[in-house]
C-alpha cells in the first residue's frame, strides 16, 4: 500500500527528506512537499549576493526543478496544522497524510526590534540580504555595526563572517581607513562549541581592527539619533547597521498543538513529536542543535530512514547523532571548517580546521553536491 507523506517546508530538511524517500521508495510513496517560496537559496549564497560576489538569479534554485519519483511540490501557504489527524489546511486546499514532517524553519521578524526597519538593514532573509547589496554599494564609509537582536538565531557563525566580509569589502573600496566595524553578539565567544574556532575568529577581529562586543544584544535603534541601544543600557553610534532580526517559530506552528515555549519539542534521537506519525526537523524544533541547515539535513536523514523502515516493516533506523559541518568565511578567500557534535546530555564538541583555500573549495563542493542531489543539475556556488 502506498504511504502518504506530507512534508511542510522545502529547506535543507525538506529537500533531503524527500530526496531520500524518493531514492529508496520511488512510486511506493506519495510525498507532497509544501513551501510558500518558489525557490531555494543557501544561507551562504545570501552573503555572496550581498557582497557582490554573484547575482541573485545565479543562487536561486526553483522548486519546479524538483522532479522525483513519488514527489509532488506544491507552492502554497500553510494556514493551519492538525497534528492529531496529520493534516493541514493551505491556500491550495487540505492535505492529509500517514506521516507528517514539519520543517518550516524559523520566521524572521525585523519589526520586533524598534527602529530596525526604519533605521537599519536586516541581512538574514533572502530579500533583506539581496537588498543590502545596493546599500553597501552606496555606503561611503563610517561606523558599521553588525548586531544580533535576539536568541536563538540561525547560523551562529554568520554575524562573524559578515563582519569580516564587511572589512574586506570596505578595504577593496578604499573606505576601510575611514570606517569602524563592530560586532555585537549575545554569545560569550563567537562559536561556543569550538574554542579553537572562536580563538581564530577573535584573533581575526583583532588583526582587522574589528571591535568585538560579546554577551550583548541590540534591543533598539534610534534612526533619528543614529544610535543603537544595547541590553545593558549603553548606546553605540552608527552610520550603517546590519542586523540579525528576531527569530520565531512560524505563526501557524505557534497556533498548533505542536508548539511548547515557542518551538516544537522532539525526541532528540528520533525527531518524533508527541503526536504519533508526526516529526519535526530543523530550525522549528527545540532539539538542542544550532539552527543551521546542515543540522536540519542530518535530522531529515534520520526521519527518512525511520519512514523507510516503517514502510518495509523494520525497526532498525539509526538514531540522530547531532553531528554537523559548518564552513566559516574568514575573508580574502580563506575558509575554515568546523565539525561539531551536539548530543543530548553531553557537552557540545567541535573540531576546527583552517582557514585555507582548500576549505573554500570544500565549501563550494558542499553546495554543488546538494544541488546535484536535490535538483539533479550542476551548479557552482561562485
Amino acid at each position: 500500500m502506498q504511504m502518504r507523506v506530507l512534508v511542510l517546508g522545502a529547506g535543507f530538511g525538506g529537500l533531503e527528506l524527500t530526496t531520500r524517500l524518493s531514492d529508496e521508495l520511488g512510486d511506493d510513496v506519495e510525498v507532497v512537499l509544501i513551501d510558500r517560496a518558489d525557490s531555494f537559496v543557501f544561507g551562504f549564497s545570501k552573503l555572496d549576493v550581498m557582497f557582490g560576489r554573484t547575482v541573485a538569479a545565479a543562487v536561486r534554485h526553483p522548486y519546479r526543478d524538483v522532479v522525483k519519483p513519488g514527489v509532488r511540490f506544491v507552492q502554497t501557504t500553510v494556514r493551519s496544522i492538525d497534528a492529531a489527524t496529520r493534516s493541514v489546511e493551505t491556500d491550495a486546499g487540505r492535505f492529509d497524510a500517514d506521516v507528517m514532517v514539519v520543517a518550516l524553519g524559523a520566521d524572521l521578524d525585523p519589526g520586533a526590534t524598534p527602529g530596525l526597519v526604519e533605521g537599519g538593514h536586516e541581512f538574514y532573509t533572502v530579500e533583506g540580504a539581496f537588498a543590502t547589496r545596493r546599500v553597501l554599494e552606496e555606503f561611503a564609509g563610517g561606523r558599521v555595526i553588525v548586531g544580533v537582536t535576539s536568541t536563538p538565531f540561525k547560523c551562529p557563525p554568520a554575524p562573524s563572517e559578515t563582519a569580516l566580509l564587511v572589512h574586506d569589502y570596505l578595504t577593496a573600496r578604499g573606505l576601510r581607513d575611514a570606517s569602524e566595524v563592530s560586532l555585537v553578539m549575545p554569545l560569550p565567544v563567537p562559536i561556543p562549541p569550538s574554542p579553537d574556532a572562536s580563538a581564530a575568529l577573535i584573533a581575526a577581529f583583532a588583526e582587522r581592527n574589528i571591535d568585538w562586543y560579546p554577551n550583548q544584544l541590540v534591543r533598539a535603534l534610534d534612526p533619528g539619533r543614529k544610535t543603537v541601544s544595547l541590553a545593558d543600557g549603553t548606546e553605540m553610534p552608527y552610520d550603517l547597521f546590519l542586523g540579525v532580526p528576531v527569530h520565531r517559530a512560524p505563526s501557524v506552528v505557534q497556533e498548533s498543538d505542536l508548539c511548547v515555549d515557542g518551538w516544537i519539542p522532539v525526541n532528540p534521537l528520533t525527531l518524533e513529536t508527541s503526536f504519533p506519525g508526526v516529526y519535526a526537523v530543523g530550525d522549528v524544533t527545540s532539539v538542542g542543535t544550532p539552527k543551521a541547515g546542515v543540522f536540519a539535513e542530518g535530522q531529515a536523514a534520520v526521519v527518512a530512514e525511520e519512514i523507510i523502515a516503517q514502510h518495509r516493516g523494520r525497526s532498525d533506523a539509526d538514531a540522530y547523532d547531532g553531528r554537523g559541518i559548518c564552513y566559516l568565511e574568514f575573508g580574502d578567500d580563506q575558509v575554515a571548517r568546523v565539525e561539531v557534535t551536539f548530543q543530548s546530555g553531553k557537552a557540545p564538541a567541535g573540531r576546527f580546521e583552517g582557514p585555507s583555500g582548500v576549505y573554500a573549495a570544500d565549501k563550494s563542493e558542499f553546495g554543488s553536491s546538494r544541488i546535484r542531489r536535490w535538483f539533479a543539475r550542476e551548479w557552482t556556488s561562485h
